[in-house]
């Protein structure tokens, strides 16, 4: 009897150190470390389908030096009335060398007052950066920016 009780306490242990070994294994997914132009033309064809992007009505302002790439003060604004029949129903922000060129999706309404967004972004490299907006009568605006990083963005251990 002292024996099937010394097993299964054997059993148990073993079992709790083998779970403990794979939950301190870390799980590792492998992604390019930057976007390419294929995936960058595959993001945007996500958001505009077979739909033309025209340049113009989309205002990109973001600093076109910048020192570190961690925080990237960035503001994209549309030439809109924003009626309830003209607005803008949405602004997508891109780039071309982040592992995801995707950076962020806004979505507005008429009652927004103005189309405009603003946020801070990481840049790990100097790149391009593109806004599209698509509009109420479903057109698409586009505007880009060349973003120049003299220090490439690095995670907080690094520093």
């Amino acid at each position: 009897m002292a024996n099937s009780d010394h097993t299964t306490r054997r059993t148990f242990l073993g079992l709790a150190g083998g779970a403990a070994v794979l939950g301190a294994v870390p799980v590792v997914i492998v992604r390019p470390a930057e976007a390419t132009p294929a995936m960058l033309s595959a993001a945007i064809r996500n958001v505009v389908g077979e739909a033309d992007v025209r340049t113009g009505k989309v205002k990109l302002d973001i600093p076109p030096l910048v020192e570190n790439g961690n925080t990237v003060p960035m503001t994209v604004s549309v030439t809109s009335p924003m009626t309830a029949n003209e607005y803008v129903k949405s602004i997508h922000v891109f780039n071309e060398k982040n592992p995801q060129p995707n950076i962020g999706n806004f979505y507005l309404g008429p009652r927004a007052g103005r189309a405009q967004v603003s946020t801070r972004i990481r840049l790990a490299d100097s790149q391009k950066v593109t806004a599209i907006a698509r509009l109420s009568d479903d057109t698409f605006w586009s505007a880009t920016a060349d973003v120049v990083v003299t220090l490439a963005a690095c995670t907080e251990e690094a520093i």
